[in-house]
């Protein structure tokens, strides 16, 4: 039996209980958050700030949403709207709603963002949720559904993406990435071009989740060393690469949608 746990702050779930074994990280050991909300970018800016539409702003890592207060509007349901503290760092009118489902042993995160401004809207948006794994003790590997033979991995230089991916074989064997405490050396592992839309994180013996993300063209994985927690990141774009041109609207992979329309997003992880 699956019970979880939001809060208004981020809209971020905190908390997944299984048989009342938690099943998430615990927000306070090497890392003080649970799963955020990455809105209105992913990853870093270039010297932390962008041009959009001409004009100057700035965005801490993986923008302002995770530390925004979120208004509840039922069970597990949350909205953020555009607000004189939004405008001053994002030129959009919008409204962003997140929502978490228990079905049996699975947890679906929902996303929701409708342009409620007059111009076309541009914004990135991804998962970071945590999940409790002794990943360093070197027992632990990620496994995906398919055999992956021609993805694109990105590493980070200082919080930039890199121009050029890395081969394949240096993470993935046939279609495990086998964790221990060098896989996040340089940072998260970024992954795109995957033939799956689900991984396993797995043991030798059996098997602790199941994550799908078949609607997200970027997955990336990410820790610290000896962290007792693995990140499994559903991404729509990455943060800026390392030569940016600081032009927004320019950054790749970005989602766009005109004024009234709305773009919806969902990923899930049931546990075992």
């Amino acid at each position: 039996m699956i019970k979880i746990q939001t809060v208004k702050k981020g809209a971020e779930l905190v908390s997944i209980k299984m048989n009342d074994i938690e099943k998430m990280h615990d927000g306070e050991s090497f890392w003080n958050r649970h799963s955020p909300v990455l809105f209105p970018i992913v990853g870093k800016l270039k010297d932390g700030k962008t041009t959009i539409m001409g004009n100057e702003y700035f965005m801490g890592q993986h923008g302002f949403a995770r530390d925004m207060e979120f208004e509840e509007i039922g069970e597990h349901q949350y909205v953020l709207k555009a607000n004189d503290e939004t405008l001053s760092k994002f030129p959009f009118r919008f409204e962003l709603y997140i929502s978490y489902e228990v079905e049996g042993n699975k947890v679906i995160t929902k996303y929701k963002v409708v342009n409620k401004d007059d111009k076309t809207m541009y914004f990135g948006l991804g998962g970071h949720p945590a999940f409790a794994c002794e990943y360093s003790s070197g027992k632990y590997r990620l496994e995906f559904e398919d055999i992956e033979t021609d993805v694109e991995i990105y590493q980070l230089e200082d919080g930039l993406v890199k121009l050029e991916p890395e081969k394949t074989n240096k993470f993935i064997r046939e279609n495990r990435v086998f964790l221990d405490n060098h896989v996040f050396q340089k940072d998260a592992v970024i992954m795109k071009n995957l033939n799956s839309s689900k991984v396993y994180l797995k043991t030798e013996t059996k098997t602790i989740l199941a994550f799908e993300f078949k609607e997200f063209p970027y997955l990336a994985f990410w820790s610290k060393p000896d962290a007792p927690f693995v990140c499994i990141e559903p991404w729509f774009n990455t943060a800026d690469k390392v030569n940016s041109n600081g032009i927004f609207e320019e950054k790749e992979d970005l989602i766009e949608i005109e004024p009234n329309q709305e773009f919806t997003a969902e990923y899930s992880v049931e546990f075992f």
